[in-house]
């Protein structure tokens, strides 16, 4: 699928505000052509870790600590009824609604919030977007009793990579109902890590089968797939998971990225695009001191390092936050959406004037 996202706007996952409703209206505000549906992590069952670790293997929950429990008597029968479930969907043809791949209560109010908005509307958005958090940075985030890395686990391994896998696509399933286009993020903050003295024993191969499987099941669901890093990575290593949009925190890492110009090209020229995290919101004095002039004047200095003329880099752009703003205040968020809105406007409307 060739997408051509022209520039337009969208937005990272979480928001500051404890009322679902209010967060899509919000939404829905400021970036109405590619809404996405809202995280918010003021609930613990809504964060990083633990919006999609329901129903793996082992999964247990201990003082706000989530791990994982390979020494429980009935971990071997977890097992199997994990993959029996999964061979059920993926073998016997029996739907993700229902399931443990499908959303709970808890962990849907935002994706349902979304669904319920989009489908009173008169005219379809441009693109949906939906995000689920990696499989490295799951299998990385969340250890075992024993303190080992779930990715050091191959059965843990495997049931995580299949379970975000179908639970991406019960995401894509139920957008495309209501939207033929439909973005898909793999969320994977951890991917800073890789490489790094903590990730001892952590290859380039496996690190990228991981990613690959998820995003070819993305793919497979008729969804464009993405990855979102909001820090520094080998951005070889996400340009060659088969990703559409590289998804990065251009507000303090173009220098990094910029680096890995000549593959970026090949990325482009391949027809992919580049989400360009130019509104600052990891850093409240960074999100203070910016507008809209200052932002634009970052992104043309970032566009003039491509061999590219403006119109398609515009064509081949998205515009979004540097990272979610839930850790924001609403004040703050809402001048982080503002901005992004605005930026979009300006960058399409005004080329390098």
């Amino acid at each position: 699928m060739t997408f051509k996202p022209k520039a337009l706007p969208t937005l990272i996952g979480s928001i500051p505000l404890r009322d679902h409703q209010e967060a899509v209206r919000l939404i829905l505000k400021y970036t109405p052509e590619i809404p996405l549906w809202p995280q918010l992590p003021v609930y613990p069952e809504e964060r990083l870790l633990t919006q999609f670790a329901e129903g793996l293997p082992g999964i247990h929950t201990k003082d706000d600590r989530l791990y994982f429990d390979t020494s429980s008597p009935d971990f071997d029968e977890q097992v199997v009824a994990f993959f029996e479930d999964y061979l059920a969907i993926k073998e016997a043809g029996e739907p993700l609604e229902g399931s443990r791949f499908a959303f709970s209560h808890a962990t849907c109010r935002g994706f349902d919030a979304l669904i319920e908005a989009i489908s009173q509307v008169e005219t379809p958005p441009f693109a949906l977007k939906g995000q689920i958090t990696g499989p490295f940075t799951m299998l990385t985030g969340i250890k075992d009793q024993e303190g080992k890395l779930g990715f050091f686990n191959p059965i843990l391994r495997d049931a995580v990579v299949k379970a975000i896998s179908l639970k991406a696509v019960y995401q894509v399933e139920r957008m495309k109902g209501l939207c033929p286009t439909v973005i898909l993020f793999l969320d994977e903050p951890a991917l800073a890590g890789f490489g790094s003295s903590a990730m001892v024993g952590i290859n380039r191969d496996d690190t990228l089968s991981d990613l690959k499987s998820v995003v070819d099941e993305v793919i497979s669901a008729g969804a464009i797939p993405g990855i979102h890093v909001c820090a520094n990575t080998d951005w070889s290593l996400v340009m060659d998971a088969g990703i559409s949009i590289l998804s990065f925190d251009a507000y303090s890492y173009f220098d990094k990225l910029v680096l890995y110009k000549e593959r970026l090209m090949r990325f482009l020229d391949d027809g992919n695009s580049i989400a360009w995290g130019l509104v600052p919101t990891l850093n409240t004095d960074d999100l203070a001191k910016e507008d809209v002039d200052s932002l634009f004047s970052m992104w043309k200095n970032c566009a003039g390092e491509f061999d590219l003329d403006y119109a398609r880099l515009v064509e081949q752009s998205l515009i979004t936050p540097s990272c979610g703003t839930g850790l924001l205040t609403i004040e703050q968020a809402g001048k982080a959406l503002s901005l992004t809105r605005d930026l979009s406007l300006r960058i399409r409307d005004r080329g390098f004037s």
